[in-house]
């Protein structure tokens, strides 16, 4: 087996070691019939890979069928993988076949697997293990003899976890597993594919080759590549057409190299325990609950200066909203005005002094749910003067939930 020849054949360009390895796993597993995994970044050219091992294959001859599962939507893939019967849904005008029927004897890539339905993936399943399907519509078995090769930029094991993934579907689709590295691992394989590009885009677009200074390639080697092989090519073409030297510097590239200063560093990620709400009503009672003490807090801090001997000019305006923050249930508004440095309208006359002569008690506010809910039934109840549908309206919620609501709460 000559690597060098299959990566000419293939057009693949590098020499890291990790990268040999992929290659020749995947030339000893081509002449089996067993199921392939690929994993690897987006962009990491994963897809050279599933045609060396249909090409050194017995199935060369038969049908090899590229399929991105990410790229078909959910309510027709599994039309296009198993075909359907005529009238099966609205559009069905006549018996198609699917791609796993047309592949018979060949090999079928399923790129980016992970994006699979479940209820598609227990169909895959099937195939995998029976080697049979059923059309949408129909309920006719149909055999099928087919290399299934897949692909996943995702990390499935996470997916299972999730709940997103089979686990049993992905332990027989990875058989046999390959992995190919991303850019950033594969060293100097970087500065090979630039070169390689460069002379293709001088090639199509008919004008001398880009060359990258000694200090430019160590720009080229230190990025990351988020992007792989794939942002590598964009570059290179945005590069050949756009400059006109082509000899490029660091700065020259550096314009073309979007700045990943820190995208490196790992996210702070608070994780949110999902028992912690209930409702979308226990979220807006817990904000109302916080804003109703971040007010308690205020009207204790101002308190405290006024009574501690400080006493700020304060606008005529935040006069009044002080004067309103302190105004008790019955409307007498307890502090002297004159305490804030302007005279507030409409203020009650006080006895000739400064201070606060009596203090209001701060007690701890109630935050339990069942109390406020409590709370706001019964407001309800006596604005729409008993008539619980009103109420039930007012409260958005249906006049069933209230009835038992008041039963459960035994209101009055």
């Amino acid at each position: 087996m000559d690597i060098q020849e299959i990566k000419q054949r293939f057009g693949i360009i590098g020499n890291a070691p990790g990268l040999n390895r992929a290659i020749e796993v995947a030339v000893q597993v081509a002449p089996t019939d067993l199921s392939v995994l690929i994993s690897g970044e987006s962009g990491a050219g994963k897809e050279a890979f599933p045609q060396i091992i249909h090409n050194y294959s017995h199935r060369k001859h038969g049908k090899y069928i590229a399929v991105n599962c990410g790229a078909i939507p959910e309510g027709t893939i599994d039309s296009e993988l198993f075909g359907h019967e005529k009238g099966a849904f609205t559009g069905a005008l006549s018996d198609r076949k699917g791609y796993f029927e047309v592949a018979d004897g060949g090999t079928i890539f399923l790129d980016e697997i992970g994006e699979l339905p479940l209820s598609t993936q227990v169909r895959l399943l099937r195939v995998l293990e029976a080697g049979e399907f059923i059309r949408v519509g129909s309920s006719k078995v149909i055999k099928t003899d087919v290399r299934v090769v897949a692909a996943t930029n995702v990390d499935l094991p996470t997916a299972i976890r999730e709940g997103k993934f089979r686990e049993d579907l992905y332990y027989r689709l990875n058989t046999v597993p390959i992995h190919v590295l991303s850019l950033r691992d594969r060293g100097e394989d970087a500065l090979l594919l630039f070169r390689k590009f460069a002379l293709d885009f001088a090639e199509r677009y008919h004008m001398p080759p880009v060359r990258l200074s000694e200090d430019a390639q160590r720009v080229l080697l230190s990025y990351r590549w988020p992007g792989n092989v794939r942002q590598l090519k964009n570059i290179t073409e945005q590069i050949s057409i756009i400059e006109q030297e082509r000899q490029i510097d660091a700065n020259t590239l550096r314009n073309y190299i979007p700045d990943d200063s820190g995208g490196s560093l790992p996210a702070i990620y608070s994780s949110v325990d999902e028992k912690t709400f209930h409702s979308e009503r226990e979220i807006l009672y817990k904000i109302l609950f916080e804003m109703k003490r971040d007010v308690t807090d205020l009207k204790k801090l101002v308190h405290d200066l006024l009574e501690d001997g400080h006493t700020p000019h304060v606008h005529e305006d935040n006069a009044q909203i002080i004067r309103k923050l302190y105004q008790s249930s019955d409307g007498e508004f307890q502090p002297d005005p004159s305490n804030y440095g302007s005279p507030v309208p409409s203020a009650p006359p006080s006895n000739d002094h400064h201070q606060i002569e009596d203090t209001e008690e701060f007690v701890e506010e109630s935050l339990s749910l069942e109390e406020k809910e409590i709370e706001l039934i019964q407001k309800a109840l006596e604005k729409h003067n008993g008539k619980r549908k009103l109420a039930a309206a007012e409260l958005g919620i249906s006049e069933r939930t209230l009835y038992r609501k008041i039963k459960e709460y035994n209101i009055s």
